[in-house]
């Protein structure tokens, strides 16, 4: 059942387009009262009485109250039930400037709207039944995507994908269910008892179909949240030069004086469709300097969470204590092992000494820094992880639910070896059901609901 989330009568207001100077704006209504409020401020320049359904009228705005000329603007009323979010909508496309999007919103305020909340306009969507749950958070994935596999993710689960999978293990589970609960209201009458063998057989395929979808969390989650790449080595190695070069930018300070980045610098970038947080690390070393070695204490503290480290040595020369110390921090950790200063003379290091695979690379020349991209990129990802076909589960909240419900059919499927009570079958089942249905919302707690929403930006 749909939630009855309670909007009462109340018509909402919000730009509907990011803050700051544009070419345009977009101001948006929603609720019953849209196109009269609209109709308050709004004359078109053909002096229609009224506004035909997803036509674009133009026209001025004027202040209600004072009669003056805010804008000249586009307008369009879009009725519900064939709107965003269900109920008669109104948008305004208004010339971009800060101060006259406030002037309208605030004057629609006068009027009587409410400013809507964060993700509102997507709340009511989804109340209203034009979207499921699913659909909703691909909306605020598809605004947040930070790379094209994030995109695409957040497209194909946008498309319904994620929900038509959901509802296919739905109605699995409702057919099950119907066998067992058939078992239990008709235990002592003379009628056949369900099918066990096809039963068995229809949970253990839709365990498997679980499995599969769970299996492709990993990847999802990296193409969606990006993945923690940590540069670290001795000092003076060209961990800054290497950071500064992979973002294209002189972010970090480059010195040839040992011991110059003494915390963390953390930047996005995108490498082979894959999101990335690179941190460059104060150089680990063994020092009595007080700042020096909180630097060289955080960079072994954030060692333990990054998905990867780049371990940078320099290969003009043979390797330190330092390097040992290095390296030895980086054990038991995903490394790819960066040969720096490629374009010095090189010294022959022993590749079976590293703990990972080698690249060399020039940052001053450039070489190798394609080969460690790739690297980087093909550690987590194949080459047909981000393409449009695939689809991946990737959210969190998503994997746990589902995660879930395997667990209660696993349950069941152990239940039916042992002969379990109709009644115990029939609760795993139920279990199962719930948990699926808080991927798409059915089942979703209120204040679960509540925090997803609250993430969405205002006039989404």
């Amino acid at each position: 059942m749909r939630h009855s989330v309670l909007f009462a009568n109340d018509t909402i207001v919000a730009p509907a387009t990011p803050p700051g100077s544009g070419g345009i704006a977009i101001v948006r209504l929603s609720g019953p009262k849209a196109v009269a409020l609209l109709r308050q401020i709004f004359f078109p320049s053909c002096h229609t009485a009224t506004l035909a359904p997803r036509r674009l009228y133009h026209g001025h705005l004027r202040d209600h109250a004072r009669q003056m000329t805010m804008d000249e603007v586009l307008a369009v009323v879009m009725p519900g039930p064939h709107s965003y979010t269900g109920e008669d909508v109104a948008e305004i496309h208004c010339h971009g400037g800060p101060l006259v999007v406030r002037s309208i919103v605030d004057d629609l305020l006068a009027c009587g709207c409410r400013l809507a909340h964060p993700g509102e306009f997507t709340q009511r969507a989804f109340v209203n039944g034009r979207i499921d749950l699913s659909r909703a958070e691909a909306i605020a994935d598809l605004i947040q995507a930070r790379s094209s596999g994030a995109m695409q993710i957040a497209l194909a689960q946008l498309g319904g994908r994620l929900q038509l999978e959901v509802e296919s293990y739905r109605s699995v589970l409702a057919e099950l269910l119907s066998f067992i609960e058939l078992h239990i209201d008709f235990f002592d009458e003379d009628i056949a008892h369900p099918d066990f063998s096809q039963v068995r057989l229809s949970g253990k395929n839709l365990s498997m179909r679980m499995e599969q979808l769970l299996a492709g969390f990993d990847q999802g989650r990296v193409l969606r949240e990006g993945v923690s790449v940590l540069i670290v080595g001795r000092p003076n190695v060209g961990k800054s030069s290497l950071l500064n070069a992979l973002l294209g930018e002189s972010r970090a300070i480059v010195s040839d004086i040992p011991g110059t980045t003494r915390d963390t610098i953390e930047e996005p970038v995108v490498i082979g469709g894959l999101p990335l947080r690179l941190v460059d690390t104060a150089g680990i070393r063994e020092t009595f300097d007080p700042v020096e070695a909180e630097g060289v204490r955080r960079a072994r503290e954030r060692l333990a969470s990054a998905d990867l480290v780049v371990l940078v040595i320099d290969s003009s020369h043979p390797l330190t204590s330092d390097d040992h110390l290095a390296m030895s921090a980086c054990v038991d950790r995903r490394v790819i092992v960066a040969l720096s200063k490629a374009d010095l003379p090189r010294y022959r290091h022993d590749p079976a000494l590293f703990p990972g695979p080698v690249v060399e690379l020039s940052v001053h020349s450039g070489t190798g820094l394609d080969e460690l991209r790739q690297q980087v990129s093909s550690t987590f990802l194949t080459s047909s992880d981000a393409s449009p076909e695939s689809f991946f589960l990737a959210d969190r909240r998503h994997r746990a639910a589902v995660l879930r419900a395997h667990a209660a059919l696993t349950r069941f499927l152990a239940g039916l070896e042992v002969n379990a009570s109709a009644e115990f079958l029939s609760a795993d089942l139920r279990d199962a059901l719930s948990a699926v249905g808080e991927v798409t919302g059915e089942t979703t707690p209120d204040e679960i609901l509540e925090l997803i929403f609250s993430r969405f930006c205002i006039g989404k």
